[in-house]
């Protein structure tokens, strides 16, 4: 596949030279994308006000989403590896849009493709690919990785889109909210691990409940 040829690639010219390789998703910047969700969609998009023992239990799942993830194996990652980017050009398959590359998780990529918020995917389908890519990846604890990486891409779609449209006025990002919490659902009933931030969260976005 293009991604797994991507990562391959990505580690056969690895050269600090290069932008890509001098920047990662390291926890600072995993974090920040989940305040980041917290600011502009739960408080600035849905108006929510949290108490400080929310917030606080909030950032300490944030934190160690962000500390699990970063201390995954790292390869070079498209950063925006979904649908929109994917184009056919003379009958094969292009990616475009890759200019914010850096390196992050083996699952990065591919969530940001199966869990795509501008398009609905089949659930087996979803599976049959997570499953496909498992095999050929060498990554012990890539189903683990993959979870905690979708729902931390998820969030942090869903604090693009609450910037865009409460700070941008930017509706056109609307649409794409209501997939994406339904996304977030599914993974935080997915998982016991879950059960805490579920249960923080539902109280202010009762999708998720």
């Amino acid at each position: 596949s293009i991604l797994t040829r991507l990562q391959t690639r990505g580690a056969e010219l690895r050269d600090q030279r290069f932008f890509p390789y001098r920047f990662a998703f390291d926890e600072a910047k995993l974090f920040e994308e989940l305040v980041f969700f917290e600011e502009h969609f739960v408080v600035g998009l849905r108006e929510s006000t949290l108490s400080g023992e929310e917030r606080e239990a909030l950032r300490r799942v944030f934190r160690t989403i962000a500390s699990e993830l970063a201390s995954r194996p790292r390869v070079l990652c498209h950063r925006d590896y979904h649908s929109r980017n994917l184009m056919v050009t003379r009958g094969e398959l292009a990616v475009i849009d890759f200019q914010d590359a850096r390196m992050g998780p083996v699952s990065y990529d591919l969530v940001s493709l199966l869990r795509d918020s501008y398009v609905e995917h089949d659930f087996d389908f979803v599976a049959e690919m997570i499953e496909e890519f498992r095999r050929g990846a060498d990554s012990p604890g890539f189903e683990r990785e993959f979870d905690s990486m979708a729902l931390q891409r998820n969030l942090k779609a869903l604090g693009t889109f609450g910037y865009q449209i409460s700070v941008n006025g930017n509706d056109l990002y609307r649409p794409y909210v209501p997939t994406t919490l339904d996304m977030v659902r599914r993974n935080l009933a997915g998982s016991s691990r879950w059960d805490g931030l579920r249960q923080t969260l539902s109280r202010h976005l009762p999708e998720l409940a």
